[in-house]
């Protein structure tokens, strides 16, 4: 592996679930309680990725399988969330995002049959904005006053 690889891969222990509440504290407004990550860990474990660079994790993303009203097809869709994904400032610029999605959103069709996936973005985070649309997302509503601080969201989904 040469420098600046990256391998994408599920997460393997408690040691990396650590790793990634320090990425989220470091990087990310949001904070969960640990049950709410270990919750994840254990019921999504493949599809709760991490993005490691000589083998140190630098990237998350921590997804779910859930059923509700769908916002890109219609009637009740199986869907993916896209709950928490973040990449340390020095990583970022390297495909590491892009591919921590690309994984997932594989991973949420092949291994559960979800229809769609979705996720909620602070309307000022214009570089996940973009990432996202490149990725085929379409804002599909705002989320007024979504995050603690008072901040919107945009809701964002696209199909499977």
């Amino acid at each position: 592996m040469g420098a600046g690889d990256y391998i994408i891969r599920a997460i393997s222990s408690e040691e990396e679930l650590k790793r990634v509440i320090e990425i989220n504290m470091e990087t990310l407004p949001e904070h969960y309680p640990y049950f709410f990550w270990y919750e994840h860990y254990e019921l999504w474990r493949d599809i709760f990725l991490v993005a490691l660079v000589n083998e140190r994790v630098v990237g998350y993303n921590m997804c779910r399988i859930e059923y509700g009203i769908g916002h890109v097809r219609k009637g009740i869709v199986k869907q993916g969330h896209v709950v928490s994904i973040a990449v340390l400032p020095e990583f970022r610029r390297r495909g590491i995002g892009t591919a921590l999605m690309v994984k997932a959103m594989d991973s949420m069709k092949e291994k559960y049959g979800a229809g769609e996936v979705y996720l909620e973005v602070r309307v000022s985070n214009e570089p996940a904005i973009k990432l996202y649309e490149k990725l085929g997302f379409k804002k599909v509503k705002v989320l007024k006053r979504y995050y603690m601080d008072g901040e919107d969201a945009y809701l964002m989904a696209r199909e499977l």
